[in-house]
């Protein structure tokens, strides 16, 4: 891929273009790590812009001119419980468009987010990463913690990996 990609603040307008990247990536990427079962409850869910992140100033999208590449943020509300704990945010919905895999889409959507976090007063970042990101994360600087189990819904869950970031500003 040779096209230059700008980052710039997500809105409440791109969400349909937000749900269809991250049904592109992740129905991708996750296919040969979870099960067709755990796939086929767990999409639906995950792949569906949440209107509060998109609205919150905190996430961004990655894009050419023409299409959304890559999308991802961060909040200081825990992922599932909305539990804030002081100097610590957490990196949010996360996805490449298969396209442009290992073309510096996610690492630059991380890098800012590291940006941005450090200059509102956070210290720490901590991910709820499936288990195929890991990887990615760990290369750029995250830290396994634990596995984890995240509820998407009531009796839908998938495995994950807590990881955590110490961030300097």
């Amino acid at each position: 891929m040779t096209s230059a990609f700008s980052i710039r603040n997500s809105n409440l307008q791109d969400a349909s273009d937000i749900s269809a990247l991250l049904e592109a990536s992740y129905a991708s990427q996750l296919e040969g790590s979870y099960s067709p079962g755990v796939l086929a409850r767990a999409l639906p869910l995950m792949t569906k812009a949440n209107p509060r992140l998109l609205g919150s100033g905190t996430y961004y999208v990655a894009e050419t001119g023409t299409e959304l590449v890559g999308c991802g943020g961060w909040s200081r509300e825990a992922p599932g419980s909305g539990e804030i704990t002081e100097g610590t945010a957490h990196i949010r919905h996360v996805a490449t468009h298969p396209r442009w895999l290992r073309q510096g889409v996610g690492r630059r959507l991380l890098v800012h987010c590291f940006h941005e976090a450090a200059s509102a007063g956070v210290s720490n970042l901590e991910c709820h990463s499936t288990v195929v990101a890991v990887d990615f994360y760990v290369a750029i600087g995250f830290k396994v913690v634990a596995p984890l189990l995240m509820k998407l819904a009531p009796n839908i869950s998938i495995d994950g990996v807590l990881l955590r970031r110490p961030l300097i500003s």
